[in-house]
């Protein structure tokens, strides 16, 4: 079955608006768990304007599923993920100043670097997962970096959802067949939510794992945190 991966990046941006530790950051990844989240995400920026680095280090104390480092690959961020051993990390092409990842990699300019890159964390025991849109060349490109499995980046997908969901769906059902045979797992993220992630877990052939932030934390603020990751949860199983 899909795993759901909790993004707690917006739980942090609360807390650092005031200041102090409300809300509780390494409590609320504890309760995801506890409430059936099978992962936590985080994506420390270089500015720590939500995720620090020193909750990475703390996270790694407490979280029992898989815990799943996003960010760049510089210098700092490498040392960072090195020390804390995540089961996963992946990594975006973002940077230092953007709002939110909003592109996959060009893993042919950029496959060098990332063959560079990925052998760092695998040597330690770590999966990689590359953030990828869908054109085929591109993922023919990354299924050469080494890396374990891609990302799809699936705002386009979430944008286009309301007005023709087969429309929406298709080229991220070509990917995930393509990056199947050729030997990558595939997750997904970014703008998926409650009316189009069973859709899309449904259409889309062996998703490993979907990571939500942003719409998660939000439907928690009406519907209460347990109660929507159960929601989430269901709308994973209702498409299997």
């Amino acid at each position: 079955m899909t795993k759901l991966s909790v993004n707690i990046n917006k739980i942090a941006t609360l807390r650092n608006a005031r200041g102090g530790n409300v809300p509780d950051l390494i409590l609320a990844a504890q309760n995801c768990e506890r409430f059936g989240a099978q992962g936590i995400t985080v994506h420390p920026r270089p500015d720590e304007r939500h995720i620090r680095y020193n909750d990475v280090r703390e996270l790694t104390k407490v979280v029992s599923t898989e815990f799943n480092i996003e960010g760049y690959p510089s210098e700092d961020f490498i040392a960072l993920v090195l020390e804390a051993a995540p089961a996963q990390v992946t990594l975006v092409p973002d940077p230092p100043g953007v709002l939110t990842s909003n592109a996959g990699w060009n893993a042919i300019e950029n496959q060098v670097f990332l063959k560079e890159v990925i052998p760092t964390f695998k040597n330690a025991g770590i999966r990689v997962s590359v953030f990828m849109e869908c054109d085929p060349e591109q993922i023919k490109a990354v299924a050469q970096t080494g890396t374990d499995r891609i990302e799809l980046y699936t705002e386009d997908y979430a944008r286009e959802y309301p007005n023709d969901p087969e429309a929406a769906v298709k080229a991220y059902r070509e990917a995930a067949l393509l990056a199947h045979e050729l030997g990558l797992g595939i997750n997904a993220g970014h703008d998926l939510d409650l009316n189009n992630l069973r859709y899309f877990t449904k259409e889309v052939p062996h998703l490993a794992e979907v990571s939500i932030g942003h719409a998660l934390i939000s439907d928690a603020l009406y519907l209460g945190l347990e109660n929507t990751i159960q929601r989430y949860l269901r709308e994973i199983e209702m498409a299997q």
